[in-house]
């Protein structure tokens, strides 16, 4: 799976504050709130899984490997959710040019890899870090559907 479009670069860009470079720099790949929530959620109803397989696309953050089920918890900024309004926000923002053209470049990577596991017979369940922190349980039940219907499709 290779992309069209390279990963923007911030080489020519400058922080806008150190404070917001320092925040940037403290986002966390693996282990975030919304996945600890959830994977704790899973782990109370029974529910084993394994995490960050980096041998399939994207290293999704959840993975049922008999159910052939993977889980994705996308960071709202990050992912571009609400993309048109924080598009149109992060034009009037400092290194707008670069912050624009990496979420676009996320998101459509986030897109190849879906394909590239649809591809090889995983279902993939997206998930947005605000709706995981504000009802894990009802993500919960987002992930369990899924567990059940792959499931059920393979009897």
């Amino acid at each position: 799976m290779t992309s069209t479009k390279r990963a923007p670069r911030f080489n020519s860009f400058s922080p806008s504050s150190a404070s917001a470079s320092l925040a940037k720099s403290h986002n966390r790949a693996k282990d975030t709130v919304p996945e600890v929530l959830l994977r704790k959620a899973l782990w109370r109803r029974g529910i084993r899984y394994r995490l960050h397989m980096s041998q399939l696309p994207g290293k999704p953050d959840i993975i049922f490997t008999k159910a052939r089920v993977v889980v994705f918890i996308d960071g709202d900024f990050w992912h571009g959710r609400h993309w048109d309004d924080l598009k149109s926000k992060l034009k009037n923002r400092a290194n707008s040019e670069y912050w624009i053209a990496k979420i676009e470049y996320n998101r459509m990577r986030d897109q190849e890899q879906r394909r590239a596991l649809e591809n090889q017979g995983w279902t993939v369940v997206r998930l947005w870090e605000t709706e995981v922190i504000k009802d894990a349980e009802k993500a919960l039940e987002e992930v369990i559907m899924a567990l059940n219907a792959n499931i059920r499709a393979q009897h």
